[in-house]
């Protein structure tokens, strides 16, 4: 069944083999492979350890649920991973094993499994207001608080309003509303166009995946939308010519983003969307000057700049923002995940005055600004939003990222000279690994071999759970991770890239 699977998921994601090439893989696999299952997908991400069958065990194979980012062959045919309990940087699932979560959860409990200064702002709350809305002029205190402090927190260029959503997702869709609403108001009907860059993630609906600039999040959604422009992709390692440095490889995707728009002409271009760093489409960072040479180019053309913090914000780099650390002077901000270090599901749009002045002006010629949810700015989320926030600013989270990353990434650095590792890239409490073969941007391993799902396995099978995209493995753990929970990660990590480097091994003779 494993190698069926395997076969199966790798037929459908990748155009580069015959199926006849593919089963002779399979065999292969099926001689060699250790007993777990290696799920070599780039959309089901995951990479699952499948224990032999025991009464003991808890099983949900065939589930009710319609499982987000995952093929429906997974949840018929095997168990899914059930996590049950979370204690700072460590997850349990309902058999009782033990994982060091390094990606925290999606790259946002900030705080670990158990602060209980959250739970305790939770628990107030509810037990004075579970609900109300924000519409027509009524609204609740915690969620008037929260806007302030964000307002006061966010200090990379000055913010004048914010906007509460549910998710990193509805943030970026409500940005391209709002600035549609903006370049209405001024009276530019044609400046609606969208510029985001190749391998960026923005969210998953509608409008947020056609910003996205990942194939998986298009393919048979008949996306991205038309309104919707990509550029370069700005991961130096891949793209950069022979011979050109960081700040030349940025000097060139700068005029390729000025020559696109002025191909699709300046006056229909609305706006352009960044992550500080890209943390899906793999842990890309900016190289050397990226930033500073694209925002005059945005100014030049009056274009505004989306800064999608949903990531980076409050810590992850090292800065309370990953604008800070890359001087980024962005016209909107988009924020969620550790906003609320996940424990209620909070997400926000930060709005410069420039733009929200017209926005307000705009909605009193038409009578109201008709955009909200009925969540827009839950009192329990905004709470323990606040609550969060206090608690950052209180330990001074950005420095124990400081302290605690330089551990991180040089024990993880380490391993760069693995014969299977083409690059190790991160900073802060992000990182991102790419097994290439020849460790060359340019020579990937075979899909079918499922190297970047293999080392997954091996780790779920050590105790720790990491994000498998491809041949692409991701890490961001909690911001209160220790350095004893550092040494077991790095422990973890170089287990699995001995095992997997010595399947790589095996796969290669098998091809002598």
């Amino acid at each position: 069944m494993v190698f069926r699977n395997l076969v199966r998921s790798t037929l459908r994601n990748t155009q580069a083999s015959s199926y006849k090439n593919h089963v002779v893989a399979a065999r292969t696999l099926q001689e060699h492979l250790v007993r777990v299952p290696v799920l070599a997908r780039w959309s089901s991400t995951e990479a699952s350890i499948q224990k032999d069958d025991s009464e003991t065990e808890l099983k949900f194979k065939g589930h009710d649920m319609l499982a987000p980012f995952t093929a429906g062959w997974q949840s018929t045919d095997t168990n899914p991973l059930v996590i049950e309990k979370s204690k700072g940087s460590y997850v349990w699932d309902v058999n009782g094993n033990k994982y060091l979560d390094s990606l925290a959860g999606l790259w946002c409990t900030a705080l670990g499994g158990n602060e209980p200064r959250l739970v305790a702002a939770a628990t107030a709350q509810l037990n004075t207001l579970p609900f109300y809305h924000s519409f027509w002029n009524r609204s609740t205190k915690p969620s008037l608080d929260l806007a302030k402090e964000l307002l006061n927190t966010f200090t990379a260029t000055k913010m004048g309003k914010a906007f509460f959503t549910n998710s990193g997702s509805e943030a970026n869709d409500s940005q391209v509303k709002l600035v549609w609403y903006y370049n209405n108001a001024l009276g530019r009907p044609n400046k609606k166009k969208f510029i985001a860059r190749e391998k960026s993630y923005h969210g998953s609906t509608l409008i947020s995946a056609s910003l996205s600039g990942l194939p998986a999040l298009h393919q048979k959604f008949d996306l991205p939308a038309p309104f919707v422009l990509h550029t370069d992709c700005p991961h130096y390692w891949r793209y950069h010519l022979p011979g050109e440095s960081e700040e030349e490889f940025s000097t060139r995707l700068a005029n390729n983003l000025e020559n696109l728009i002025l191909k699709e002409g300046p006056e229909t271009i609305a706006a352009f969307i960044a992550e500080p760093v890209m943390g899906a489409g793999g842990v890309i960072l900016p190289p050397a000057t990226y930033f500073d040479k694209i925002q005059p180019i945005l100014k030049k053309y009056d274009i505004l700049f989306i800064a999608d913090e949903v990531i980076c914000a409050f810590g992850r780099l090292g800065t309370m923002f990953g604008c800070d650390k890359y001087g980024m002077k962005p016209d909107l901000v988009s924020m969620a995940k550790a906003l609320s270090s996940a424990y209620m599901p909070i997400g926000a749009v930060l709005v410069s005055p420039e733009v929200s002045d017209v926005i307000h002006s705009q909605s009193n010629k038409l009578g109201t600004f008709s955009h909200g949810f009925t969540y827009s700015g839950h009192p329990v989320s905004c709470a323990v939003a606040l609550e969060a926030i206090k608690i950052y600013k209180e330990r001074n989270i950005p420095e124990v990222v400081q302290r605690i990353s330089h551990k991180f990434q040089d024990g993880l650095k380490a391993f760069s000279d693995s014969p299977i590792i083409g690059e190790i890239r991160g900073t802060g409490l992000i990182l991102g690994t790419e097994f290439t073969d020849n460790k060359s941007p340019n020579t990937a391993f075979p899909p079918e071999w499922g190297v970047g799902a293999f080392f997954g396995a091996q780790c779920q099978k050590h105790g720790m759970l990491v994000r498998v995209a491809g041949d692409n493995i991701m890490m961001s753990p909690p911001f209160i991770i220790t350095p004893e929970e550092v040494d077991e990660l790095i422990s973890i990590y170089g287990k699995a890239l001995e095992a997997t480097e010595e399947r790589v091994k095996e796969l290669k003779s098998q091809q002598k």
